[in-house]
């Protein structure tokens, strides 16, 4: 049975997961209930919409839950820029981060296209009578 676990796409969400949580150890404590919170709430939601979607039954269910990982990781990115502008993290480590997200939005991205394709129809077959 394949799951959610599987996906190179839950996977990758999983390690800027923890990237970000490492990186919020260093904001300042006055950014505890503001910017860090707003980061590690939408930070999560990434594979956690992933991982609702994997058990939705309809391709248009879960298309709609990994769009809502694909806003998630946008809110991500918008929130790094701000940290950076503010000096909480460096140049180099929104860089270096900004190239996960792209690699991560790339695959949401092919995965949510994919859910919206219609389903191959089965070939019809003919039945000789004999």
């Amino acid at each position: 049975m394949t799951t959610f676990r599987n996906l190179n796409v839950y996977t990758k969400s999983k390690e800027l997961v923890k990237q970000i949580y490492e990186l919020l150890k260093k904001f300042p404590r006055e950014e505890q209930f503001a910017l860090s919170d707003q980061l590690r709430r939408a930070v999560i939601s990434i594979p956690s919409n992933i991982a609702e979607g994997s058990g939705r039954n309809s391709q248009k269910d879960q298309a709609h839950f990994y769009n809502i990982a694909y806003g998630s990781l946008m809110e991500v990115f918008s929130q790094l820029d701000i940290a950076c502008d503010l000096g909480y993290i460096s140049q180099e480590e929104f860089n270096q981060l900004e190239l996960l997200i792209n690699e991560e939005a790339k695959m949401l991205s092919g995965l949510i296209a994919k859910r919206k394709q219609p389903i191959a129809q089965r070939p019809q077959t003919c039945s000789s009578a004999s």
